[in-house]
């Protein structure tokens, strides 16, 4: 049961690094914050695709990382 999870974390937080990876960054730069600044409150909003694909990815990659840490420091 240890080895299987200990399998089953090396999994889950390699694919917590890679969905982490593959996010794209939030800043803009200079120009970003001089001429997009309303765009962040009113426009450009990214429910939709990839980013809120990875997004989602990314929270359920955490909380499994947390729930076999979790397990593993109980069991042992």
């Amino acid at each position: 049961m240890h080895t299987a999870l200990m399998v089953i974390l090396a999994i889950v937080s390699i694919f917590l690094i890679a969905t982490v990876l593959l996010q794209p960054g939030n800043s803009d730069g200079l120009s970003g914050s001089i001429a997009g600044g309303a765009e962040q409150l009113f426009g450009k909003k990214k429910s939709r695709g990839y980013e809120a694909i990875l997004k989602k990815m990314t929270v359920v990659a955490a909380v499994l990382f947390i729930v076999i840490s979790l397990a593993l420091v109980t069991i042992s």
